[in-house]
């Protein structure tokens, strides 16, 4: 009843932020359509423009990249979907330009939010690079005729993805899916498939989450898996596509998240409407702007939540040697030629100091010259791979390792 209960509640309070919505274009005084009214009105413009924005959605925002500088020019970027299997699609950024750049698959979490998450993660790799990105789908979009989705299905995904980009490809990936990202390589690495990439970037990702726990880890071990699985797994409504498949709804993720920083998200729609009230629209637009993203979600696969907490957080299979694809066990020192780059945020609550490169130790096989390991003080998760510190320091670290394999 879990997804049933908010539906009904959704239901029942989209038609206040819809009169809200109308109403801030009621004002005698103001203009139809504009953010900017006179000082009399702005108050309570402000406060129904506040109002009506807080609402979850459930569409991808999408990613929106015009252009991008390339060289001393700005090049024109068209997305275009290369492959497209149920539960994702491998998105491209295209630019017509003369000189072949690297090719990179930015692995994009599955994890409540849509992949446009990473915009600027793709926006600054796209100055250099060839790059695509696993768009995941949301699984109450997705008949239950689509079957399941599960972590080893993940890995498949990144498999398939990665033959078809073809060789000479890289891996760049963020969060949680670092995980299968470094189980796809070593399975590829294991069977000598041609398109095993020759760069495997891991960012801020679980690889050992026994290493420095954080409140997430410590969430995911304090219940055993029934609590799990019944009280955070819901079923579809009949009114999605995904009508009757369990899944693990985005609501539920966001609520999670944000309760954990409760008093900032607070904080920033007070900002919001202190802004709004004094007709600084621009100022105003750039949180608007981040909470239009961050309030987009997506729901999960169930058996995909609930194999990710059991096998990745609770029992830690591939940082213990004890993870198996398909029945058969994962070897990480099977990777012999892929060069690896682990990074990690000095403030990140989320992913500590020490899980991602916990890579390093697993894969015992690379030369000294193919692993690196770069710590950015000051930022937290989300700066890792976003924001001016990404940009600035992180990226070039990223960019001259692809480089250096090419």
């Amino acid at each position: 009843m879990l997804y049933q209960m908010y539906q009904l509640q959704d239901d029942m309070i989209a038609p206040f932020r819809r009169l809200a919505d109308h109403a801030r274009f009621m004002w005698p005084e103001g203009l139809p359509g504009s953010d900017i009214l006179n000082n009399g009105t702005r108050p309570w413009d402000a406060m129904l423009h506040v109002f009506s924005r807080w609402r979850i959605t459930h569409s991808n925002p999408g990613f929106n990249i015009a252009s991008v500088p390339v060289g001393n020019r700005q090049v024109p970027v068209t997305e275009e979907t290369t492959l497209d299997l149920p539960f994702g699609r491998l998105l491209h950024f295209a630019k017509d330009i003369d000189t072949p750049q690297p090719k990179v698959l930015v692995v994009a979490p599955l994890s409540g939010h849509f992949a446009t998450l990473l915009r600027g993660t793709v926006e600054v790799l796209l100055r250099d690079h060839d790059v695509y990105i696993t768009d995941w789908a949301n699984a109450r979009d997705v008949p239950l005729e689509a079957g399941r989705f599960g972590v080893e299905e993940y890995v498949d995904y990144l498999i398939r993805f990665l033959e078809e980009i073809g060789p000479g490809g890289n891996v760049l990936a963020v969060c949680q899916p670092c995980v299968q990202a470094l189980i796809a390589v070593a399975v590829m690495s294991e069977d000598n498939n041609p398109a095993t990439p020759r760069t495997m970037t891991l960012m801020a990702g679980p690889i050992d989450v026994r290493e420095s726990p954080t409140a997430v880890n410590d969430l995911a071990n304090e219940k055993p898996m029934s609590w799990f699985e019944n009280n955070v797994i819901g079923t579809v409504p009949a009114r999605h596509r995904g009508r009757g498949r369990e899944v693990y709804p985005g609501f539920v993720q966001l609520i999670a998240f944000m309760s954990m920083n409760g008093a900032r998200h607070r904080d920033q729609y007070r900002k919001l409407y202190r802004l709004l009230a004094a007709g600084d629209v621009e100022a105003a637009r750039r949180i608007t702007e981040f909470y239009d993203e961050y309030l987009a979600v997506l729901d999960l696969p169930g058996e995909f939540y609930l194999e990710t907490i059991d096998r990745v957080f609770q029992k830690a299979e591939l940082a213990k040697g004890e993870f198996t694809y398909h029945g058969k066990p994962v070897d990480p020192g099977a990777i012999r030629h892929t060069a690896l780059l682990t990074v990690e945020g000095g403030r990140d609550d989320i992913c500590a100091l020490g899980q991602t490169a916990a890579a390093h130790d697993l894969c015992n096989s690379l030369r000294p010259h193919l692993k690196r390991h770069h710590l950015q003080a000051n930022v937290g998760h989300y700066g890792v791979f976003n924001g001016r510190k990404w940009e600035r320091e992180i990226y070039p670290v990223v960019r001259n390792l692809i480089l250096s394999m090419e």
